[in-house]
């Protein structure tokens, strides 16, 4: 059974750049966001070194082998609903490295959050706002 599909609304990096998120192997990461995280590959470039740029819901992200260290980057992506998004990656076949429900507060705004690691060391927090 398929479950329903969060939606993602907005997406912000952590560090500069949501384009060139860094991985050590783009191929080797593809299956992971395609698979499990939804993303489709709208893009390939070889120069001025192997990246890929991903797209879901309107909302694009990059990999790239830019010699970055994934463990020091990610994204933060605003949902429209945090319980789908959880299920949604639980149904695809993600088994570890996903934490419980969080609330937490950034300026004004309290989100109910959890985070996924990915295999290449990126860090994504998924959000909703909550009244």
């Amino acid at each position: 059974m398929k479950t329903a599909n969060a939606t993602i609304k907005q997406v912000w990096p952590y560090q500069k750049d949501k384009m060139n998120l860094p991985v050590a192997d783009v191929e080797a990461a593809l299956s992971f966001y395609e698979t499990t995280m939804g993303f489709r590959v709208v893009s390939r470039h070889d120069l001025p070194y192997q990246s890929a740029i991903l797209d879901r819901d309107g909302i694009q992200i990059g990999l790239a082998e830019n010699g970055g260290d994934p463990t020091q980057d990610g994204c933060f992506f605003e949902v429209d609903n945090v319980e789908t998004a959880f299920a949604e990656l639980k149904a695809s076949g993600l088994t570890k490295e996903l934490s419980n429900f969080d609330l937490q507060k950034y300026g004004e705004v309290n989100w109910k959050v959890f985070f996924v690691v990915a295999p290449d060391g990126l860090c994504y927090c998924y959000g909703q706002r909550q009244s």
